[in-house]
């Protein structure tokens, strides 16, 4: 955590990217401070970083308004609080990666894509109490997605995927392995709906 800190005192405003994955040292505190000091960060990667909680999100929130990319894999204490913060103070995020971040619920995104309609990549793997209605909103309020990842979120079934195929034009990527309430009535839905899918 110190180090973080250091490196926000020393970067400050010109610091645009940063990778902290795995980092299971550094906390909410460091990342308080490292927020505070770096309000120009574009790209955060925190994936494995255990310690953190809502409480970081809260920071980047209030501080980060700039911040594209968030990477919050494994990070397992996030909540919905997490994405209604981001939503609230991080219009221009483009990709983030919540996968097995499972207390996640169909409210957390909500929130999400009510602040942040431009989401491009979401990953939402292992997400397990996500439900055919998280879909819904994401087909809803996200246009520009291009990469959705929805790997072993057992809940989902047609109906949630279709509405992704209807809302969702853009769409290149879609993993749905190991969704196993899904039937062809999907790939109809993609062929319809989705021709740059790849």
């Amino acid at each position: 955590g110190r180090v973080v800190e250091n490196i926000s005192k020393r970067c400050g405003g010109f610091l645009r990217k940063l990778s902290l994955r795995g980092c299971q040292g550094v906390g909410d505190n460091a990342l308080r401070t490292f927020a505070q000091n770096c309000r120009n960060i574009e790209v955060l990667n925190l994936n494995g970083c255990t310690k953190i909680t809502d409480a970081t999100c809260t920071s980047l929130s209030k501080f980060c308004s700039k911040l594209r990319h968030l990477d919050l894999a494994s990070c397992t204490s996030i909540t919905n609080l997490s994405l209604k913060a981001l939503s609230e103070g991080c219009p221009l995020l483009e990709q983030l990666n919540i996968s097995w971040c499972d207390q996640v619920t169909k409210d957390g995104v909500q929130a999400l894509v009510r602040g942040c309609g431009g989401l491009k990549a979401l990953s939402l793997k292992g997400c397990t109490q996500l439900e055919d209605e998280a879909l819904k909103y994401i087909g809803a309020n996200c246009p520009e997605l291009v990469t959705l990842n929805l790997q072993t979120c057992l809940q989902i079934t047609d109906d949630g995927l279709i509405t992704i195929c209807r809302g969702c034009h853009k769409l290149q990527s879609l993993c749905a392995s190991g969704c196993c309430n899904i039937t062809d009535a999907i790939l109809n839905a993609l062929g319809q709906n989705c021709p740059r899918l790849r």
